[in-house]
């Protein structure tokens, strides 16, 4: 007995001992820090840089659809559907770009969590536009909100009350990241408009590949004069596109813009034919550069694209170099975009 009670109090001894050596280290205690991190979810890059910007180092971040996917015609693969469901906030563009992502998250979401759509919160239906590749027959609108700076403001205001609502005692981090990045916004806006204003005024004409600029062109002063591919995304017809050379002939529009992620033939022939010139670097739902490169980021992604415009157009892209386009949480070196 008596040497029983010693082996057991020498067991206890070495049991104490190695906990206060760190012999527990293998299965250290979990960082409440990280445990108490909103899990948030997104779709297109540009909405999960825009989230990244007010959400920082604070929230844990990624995106459904990959860059360089048509996010009109993406499917989400079943294992997004895990990803989904582990999500506290989905935010999505709404106005019908992502229906697939949001019928597979209503399906999956847990209980507690919150499926939140930017466009119809940023624009009332009054404000829709319908256009060649979303005419208001097919019953969708065109959803690029986010290529007006002002309007992917108003996305970060969305996300800002959304994560301080579900995350209080970050409440400050989220309210200066996001004054910062309007900040940021609204010089971009400023030299968007005076890089614009600098374009020979018969030449603020805009003829894309994919209606992506309907609130960009407006917000700029520029004329959206059509686009190439049509509401199925698919080719014109041989008739639209002799309609589109004769237009640019008729308007004597001095360039023509495709997009760098989606090469056009057809916009290619047009503008030879036409004689406008083919520029084929524009950019919507995909940012420059590779992720971690300070200029992956929508801010960078709007400001490339007033370069090419201005530029193209006959234009002084002066205004637009000194604008920080990098991201307001790149202060804390410890955190990597979302891919």
């Amino acid at each position: 007995m008596f040497l029983q009670r010693i082996t057991f109090l020498f067991a206890i001894s070495i049991a104490f001992g190695l906990a206060a050596c760190g012999g527990a280290a293998n299965n250290p205690a979990p960082n409440p820090a990280l445990i108490t991190k909103l899990n948030v979810v997104s779709t297109v890059s540009p909405l999960v840089n825009i989230i990244y910007n007010v959400g920082g180092n604070r929230i844990e971040l990624s995106g459904i659809i990959p860059e360089g996917t048509d996010s009109h015609t993406f499917e989400p693969a079943p294992s997004d559907a895990k990803k989904l469901a582990a999500a506290d906030i989905i935010f999505v563009n709404g106005l019908s770009l992502e229906d697939p992502t949001e019928k597979l998250a209503k399906a999956n979401m847990k209980p507690t969590a919150e499926l939140i759509e930017f466009g119809p919160q940023t624009i009332p239906e009054s404000q829709y536009v319908y256009d060649f590749s979303f005419p208001k027959d097919g019953g969708k609108p065109n959803p690029h909100l986010w290529t007006d700076p002002t309007k992917a403001l108003r996305y970060a205001e969305i996300a800002r009350d959304a994560l301080i609502r579900r995350d209080p005692k970050n409440t400050e981090y989220y309210r200066n990241n996001f004054d910062t990045f309007k900040a940021r916004i609204e010089q971009l806006d400023t030299a968007i408009k005076t890089a614009v204003a600098t374009i020979p005024e018969k030449n603020r004409k805009l003829l894309t590949y994919h209606d992506s600029f309907p609130f960009f062109g407006p917000r700029y002063g520029l004329k959206i004069i059509g686009a190439i591919q049509p509401s199925d995304f698919g080719e014109p017809s041989a008739k639209e596109v002799a309609e589109l050379i004769t237009q640019i002939k008729q308007e004597s529009v001095p360039a023509v813009f495709g997009s760098e992620v989606f090469p056009s033939k057809v916009l290619e022939q047009i503008a030879k034919e036409s004689g406008a010139k083919y520029v084929d670097t524009l950019r919507d739902d995909d940012l420059p550069s590779a992720p971690g490169d300070p200029k992956h980021t929508y801010l960078e992604l709007m400001r490339g694209d007033a370069v090419t415009i201005t530029q193209e157009l006959g234009g002084d892209a002066t205004a637009l170099k000194a604008v920080d386009t990098t991201n307001v949480p790149g202060v804390d070196t410890n955190v990597s975009q979302p891919q």
